[in-house]
């Protein structure tokens, strides 16, 4: 072969590998904004990226485009490692007429997608678009509708996670909803079905485009990010940290990290004084999480939305685990509506890819309340039953105290299908609060008393030391063991391992109707 033609290949790759040139880079930066490749280049190990479709062109031959090229079709697309593990990635390059989609750029952006499927790998979307590439008419609409087909089959499959790294408006923002995390960047990130100039025609209503659809109005009010970064760069060390929890399909299994066994059997005595002795004071579910898991590492999810419930990973003994846990700093721990969908989801989640869920109860019950009623609470609180009960995944739950009423089931409860159930000292297991059980029990006998206060009193004292401890419920089988504080890691560990090799039977379907 003559070198000439080797020539023009590279040049065409080095042309081609530009994106929008020189200029259009300078214009990114500018922004604040990486390029496509840059992005690529932080997220997989140093030169095993590896680029498909790099020749890809339009086929549109009206309103001007017969001539025109985009390189790369706006979106470099392809395959490489990290961390050792294979990914398959899209990064839409914004350089390249804003990284509009047309129907040869949805072509690419599926076969990386039908790709990561076959062969069972987790595939990132880096989403940093101007929309759909209009000229190209309903070719690009159904360019869309093949890559959310595709999210759909990838669902449950393999991981899917999108950063959104610049702009993502109208029907592109529901690529980004069916995947399986989100990680939007502050600042430069923004996601809405309709922008602000739109909504002000329609509405009157003024907003900002980072008022609207940033990061932080995504990740505190919507539950639509589920990760905020800073940087770019933070937002792909945080991709990497969380691919490190997953198994790359759901046929696999996530990575084990060694653990040390004597740390394993460690005694962690600063739980012992987590738990204040007055009921009504508050303490934070993370510090009992940090002290459980192996070297205090855990990744939240969804740390701004529905704090009232803490969920994320971490793991026990080198194993990730799934960990779920109310958190009484927030609501006191309850449940609503946005605590009980935040929960559930992350649930499905890790029952789809076998990650173990590990639970943590504190829980006086369903947040009471009319907005709450008129907003569903009775369906939404039921996905979390919906979603522990058709768990198959080991599942352990730890009752640190306040285990009331429906809530108390919706945690995991014995009877919801948990393998394993520990309670603290601590641990109050009951239908409600003594105060609540008092003034239905004994509301007669309180009214007809000659000191109606002396005797409520003293009936919540009599209910207390009746109920509010975890040994009724251990005499009855809905406890497996109450422990001490400090030897929950322990309890979990082995817990854990002994039910590693579980198998769960469910009668054939094609699949549960959840309460949506």
């Amino acid at each position: 072969m003559g070198s000439d033609k080797i020539d023009r290949l590279l040049r065409e790759k080095e042309r081609l590998g530009q994106g929008g040139g020189a200029k259009r880079i300078v214009q990114q930066h500018e922004k604040g904004k990486l390029t496509a490749r840059e992005r690529l280049a932080l997220l997989f190990d140093g030169d095993t990226f590896r680029e498909m479709h790099l020749f890809m062109k339009h086929r549109c031959s009206h309103f001007g485009l017969e001539n025109q090229e985009f390189p790369g079709e706006g979106v470099v697309t392809g395959h490489g490692l990290v961390d050792g593990r294979p990914l398959y990635a899209a990064s839409q390059d914004f350089t390249v007429a804003g990284g509009a989609v047309g129907e040869a750029t949805a072509r690419k952006i599926c076969e990386i997608q039908d790709q990561a499927l076959a062969t069972g790998n987790p595939f990132v979307f880096i989403n940093d678009s101007g929309g759909a590439r209009i000229q190209e008419g309903v070719d690009s609409l159904d360019g869309y509708g093949a890559i959310f087909y595709r999210n759909i089959q990838l669902s449950g499959v393999v991981p899917q996670i999108c950063i959104i790294a610049g702009p993502c408006a109208g029907g592109a923002v529901y690529s980004p909803a069916l995947t399986d995390f989100v990680i939007q960047v502050q600042g430069i990130g923004q996601m809405f079905i309709t922008g602000p100039k739109v909504i002000e025609q329609v509405t009157g209503e003024r907003v900002t485009p980072e008022d609207l659809g940033g990061a932080q109005s995504h990740a505190r009010y919507s539950g639509v990010t589920h990760f905020v970064a800073q940087t770019e760069a933070e937002a792909f060390a945080i991709c990497r940290k969380l691919l490190s929890f997953l198994p790359s399909s759901n046929a696999g299994q996530p990575p084990v990290v060694p653990g040390r066994r004597d740390d394993a059997a460690a005694a962690n005595r600063s739980l012992d004084a987590i738990v204040p002795d007055n009921p009504r004071e508050a303490y934070d579910m993370h510090q009992v999480i940090l002290g459980v898991v192996d070297g205090a590492d855990f990744l939240e999810v969804q740390r701004d939305f529905a704090p009232n419930l803490v969920v994320g990973f971490g793991r026990l003994d080198g194993h990730a685990v799934g960990i779920v846990g109310n958190n009484p700093q927030h609501k006191a721990g309850v449940l609503d509506i946005d605590s009980s969908c935040k929960g559930a989801r992350f649930i499905r989640f890790c029952n789809a890819f076998d990650l173990p869920v590990v639970t943590f109860v504190d829980v006086p019950g369903f947040l009471p309340g009319v907005q709450q009623e008129y907003g569903g609470i009775i369906r939404h609180g039921a996905k979390m039953l919906f979603a522990y009960g058709a768990s198959i995944v080991p599942k352990v739950t730890v009752v640190t105290r306040k285990a009331y009423g429906g809530a108390y089931l919706a945690m995991c409860g014995k009877s919801m299908g948990a393998d394993r159930v520990a309670a603290w000292p601590s641990a109050e297991i009951a239908v409600m609060g003594a105060e609540g059980a008092v003034n239905v029990l004994y509301r007669r006998d309180i009214e007809e008393a000659a000191s109606p206060a002396e005797m409520r009193l003293e009936k919540i004292r009599e209910y207390t030391e009746t109920f509010a401890n975890p040994y009724v419920a251990a005499g009855r089988g809905m406890v497996d063991d109450i422990i001490e504080p400090a030897e929950t890691r322990r309890y979990l560990v082995h817990a854990l391992a002994a039910l590693r090799t579980k198998r769960a039977a469910r009668p054939p379907k094609k699949h549960g109707l959840i309460p949506l």
